[in-house]
């Protein structure tokens, strides 16, 4: 496929609760639960002691039944899991804006963060999301249990959600908010993991046609074919097209992203399954510029990269590497990286697994999945402070990272007594490749460009002219776990488990252009993460008909990461010198996570109250200054951090079709001592961590009536530091959306024959309804240790989406 020239239980013994289910996203559902004698939610039962199953059978029930597709929202404790878990549905990711980030409807819950530079949160060199102050790349991810690595944009062990697979066919999400689950494949949940399900081939054959406009000249089409069931064995498939296509909200260039999934199921017996499922992506994107304190005070909300696609642009482009800035640049300090020229991002993955889930006997189950998945990566800069060898003064820096890597997971389910017990390993081999060339670009002379700029997305149109830097590192990835949910009584379940890691990196093959880059060489060499137990521990008490009580006790460590020279906070990222140095005092991050909560439930209120506290060791963060083109880097351990939090929230269904919700979410995250870098000390110690604010609120009104519904939703998060030391901080803001929806449901009923056309939906949204400019993402190039630094990025201004779908 070429682009075109434009440019995730079933109630166990009655365990399962919803509660602070976000009311924006539970608009429909609310009319059609006060007409259900089962209570406010489908698929829930009276919690009444004849209606419980036994402990066993109920256990078997969370294994052969999934949660439904359709949930919203709903918390649980669950008996095989752990602690708190979130499940976010397809419905509640189908109100959202068609092509949004799942990540972003998740963050509607409390201690949940997520910013984007664009209204989708498809911008993969801004998509950020926290928990309880954890930055998504120590908490882990996976897709139908295959790992998809660390959630960051130079992500070197697996992929961006996103880029997995479509949000129109995420069956659900299930998140825990705190420690990470032990039976999940990951090295790196050291708050929390995000489990994404694909959604099932449907049984009957037919299709889902989607397109959606918006504001910038957003094209969102999302087209499904469902084969139904083709024989009496119950085989099915399907198979999606996605392709979303927007320019940018300033400056010049698109964002362009299509994708293929397909998934097929072939069901064996009642209770066993074999499936299969594949995604091709090819992501293209122009990147907005990171902004600095200075920028958006001196520059205003619009500065952007010089790129038009015009001969202009490049021509400008040039002058500011002269020293000839634009007028709009006067009050700006550092004028020079205030835009390049360009900064884009190309992405192509090939990702997929088969799994074979098979019931052996009444109480044995066994599960494995093997996984592949291909990368390759071009993201471009200008780089205006070095020339090119035809004269200009400025060339073109190009990563071009690539990943390899397979896997295989498997795990035994046995039931006995009271008791759930599980064990499972997972082995998986990567290989990162990190390479960056420079290219040339053309002079300009008389006002005329003297050749052909380089392609600025995807490969260069030629070949480079130095190498700047190059690694290729190995990696092994060995993990076992057991874990027995206990079930002394029907409404009480004990939990324990744990975890033993294995992971080795080595780096070899490094290359580092000393001319450029100044005496040295890259790192090399190997480093391993050993942990033979980490335990995990939790309870859950449903002491009465609408209350709970839980507790979650758990040990994580994370993985050693890898990463591009410069670009991560990973050992590997530096020079030989400081690899060598550093190397003996290495350990790798590792948390104590605490969790204590309360819930309340029934037919008109949801409450809930959650306390954490988390002792983090070792945090590994990259310290940066200088230009961000090839910035002045470090990774330092900035020693302990200690967490404490609390969230509360509250959802009332004031009467039939209207109801409230509010949250707030309070985090003292802070570093337990100074940090000392090159003989200077800083004073970071009780300083809050950077880019996670102490205050959220979050807030929700909804209303549905018949085959209406519309909400509104408004949030507040407090100053965040860009520093370490806090003194530079970026402010506070409020941020509200709006969305209505109108379900025709089948056309017969209005023209016979129209029949065949079912489910029509019409949606109207309007994101930043009040125009607010505000900083979303932070420190995607790194954090200073005091004062301002480049390394943030502004949210979208208001914009406007209008949506269609039906199926067939």
């Amino acid at each position: 496929m070429r682009r075109p020239a434009k440019n995730y239980g079933e109630r166990l013994s009655t365990v399962l609760f919803s509660s602070t289910v976000m009311v924006s996203l539970l608009a429909a559902g609310h009319a059609a639960q006060a007409a259900s004698p089962h209570g406010r939610h489908h698929g829930k039962v009276a919690k009444t002691a004849a209606a419980a199953p036994t402990p066993v059978a109920a256990k078997r029930a969370i294994v052969r039944a999934p949660l439904p597709q359709n949930e919203d929202i709903a918390i649980s404790a669950r008996r095989r899991a752990h602690g708190t878990m979130i499940t976010v549905g397809a419905s509640a990711i189908a109100r959202s804006v068609p092509g949004t980030n799942p990540l972003k409807v998740l963050a509607q819950q409390p201690g949940v963060m997520f910013q984007s530079d664009d209204p989708q949160g498809v911008d993969t060199w801004s998509t950020q999301i926290y928990m309880h102050g954890f930055l998504q790349n120590q908490i882990s991810t996976t897709l139908d249990d295959i790992p998809l690595g660390e959630l960051a944009y130079r992500n070197y062990n697996g992929l961006n959600p996103i880029q997995a697979i479509s949000s129109e066919n995420v069956g659900r999400l299930d998140v825990s908010t705190g420690a990470g689950a032990e039976s999940v494949a990951s090295t790196n949940n050291l708050g929390g993991s995000i489990e994404y399900h694909s959604s099932d081939p449907k049984n009957r054959m037919g299709g889902t046609v989607a397109q959606t406009f918006g504001s910038n000249a957003l094209y969102h089409t999302f087209i499904r074919l469902d084969s139904g069931t083709l024989n009496h064995t119950g085989t099915k498939f399907y198979v999606s097209y996605m392709r979303n296509d927007t320019d940018k909200w300033k400056g010049g260039g698109d964002q362009f992203f299509q994708q293929v999934n397909a998934k097929f199921v072939q069901p064996i017996g009642d209770d066993s399954r074999i499936s299969s499922f594949f995604d091709f992506s090819q992501y293209e994107q122009f990147n907005y510029q990171d902004y600095s304190l200075d920028i958006w005070k001196n520059g205003g909300n619009y500065i952007d990269n010089y790129y038009n696609g015009k001969p202009s642009g490049y021509i400008a482009a040039i002058q500011a590497a002269l020293g000839h800035y634009p007028a709009s640049f006067d009050g700006i300090g550092d004028k020079a990286d205030a835009a390049y020229y360009d900064s884009t991002s190309a992405t192509t993955d090939y990702f997929g697994g088969l799994t074979g889930d098979f019931r052996l006997t009444d109480s044995v189950r066994w599960k494995t999945t093997f996984y592949g998945h291909g990368e390759q990566q071009y993201n471009h800069w200008t780089n205006p402070f070095s020339p090119s060898p035809s004269g200009a003064p400025m060339f073109e820096e190009v990563k071009e990272p690539s990943i390899r890597r397979f896997g295989i997971l498997s795990s035994v389910q046995y039931e006995v007594a009271r008791n759930h017990i599980e064990g499972g390993v997972w082995y998986e081999n990567n290989q990162f490749v990190s390479t960056m060339f420079g290219y040339s670009q053309p002079n300009v002379v008389d006002g005329v460009i003297q050749g052909t700029p380089v392609n600025p997305i995807g490969s260069p149109n030629q070949a480079p002219f130095m190498q700047l830097y190059g690694q290729t590192t190995n990696t092994n990835t060995f993990t076992a776990f057991v874990q027995d949910t206990y079930n002394p009584l029907p409404n009480v379940a004990l939990h324990f488990g744990f975890k033993s890691l294995l992971n080795t990196s080595r780096a070899g093959d490094g290359y580092l252009n000393t001319n450029f880059y100044g005496p040295g060489a890259s790192a090399t060499g190997t480093l391993t993460t050993a942990r033979a137990f980490l335990p995990h521990i939790s309870g859950d008490w449903h002491f009465l008909t609408h209350h709970e009580l839980y507790f979650d006790v758990a040990e994580n460590v994370h993985a050693y990461p890898q990463g591009q020279f410069k670009t991560v906070a990973s050992p590997f990222a530096v020079t030989q010198a400081a690899f060598n140095y550093a190397r003996p005092t290495l350990k790798p991050e590792s948390d104590w996570a605490y969790a204590v909560g309360y819930r309340y439930s029934d037919h008109f209120l949801d409450a809930t109250l959650h306390a954490y506290h988390t002792d983090f060791s070792n945090r590994l963060q990259q310290i940066t200054s200088g230009n961000i083109v090839n910035p002045i880097s470090t990774v330092l351990n900035v020693g302990d951090i200690t967490m404490n939090g609390v969230d509360a929230g509250l959802t009332m269904r004031l009467f039939r079709g209207v109801s409230l919700y509010n949250s707030i979410s309070y985090n003292h995250s802070t570093y337990d001592s100074n940090v000392s870098s090159q003989g200077v000390t800083y004073y970071t110690k009780g300083s809050q961590v950077v880019a996670y604010p102490r205050l959220m609120y979050k807030s929700s009104l909804s209303y549905a009536y018949r085959g209406f519904d519309a909400h509104i939703d408004a949030s507040y998060m407090s100053q965040r530091n860009l520093s370490y030391t806090g003194d530079a901080k970026v402010p506070s803001y409020w941020l509200a959306d709006f969305g209505m929806r109108y379900r025709f449901g089948t056309m017969g009923k209005y023209a016979h024959s129209l029949g065949f056309v079912q489910n029509v939906e019409l949606d109207f949204n309007i994101y930043n309804l009040t125009n607010q400019f505000y900083v979303s993402t932070m420190g995607e190039n790194g954090f200073p240790l005091s004062g301002d630094y480049q390394s943030f990025l502004l949210g979208a201004p208001r914009q406007f989406f209008g949506s269609v779908r039906a199926e067939f």
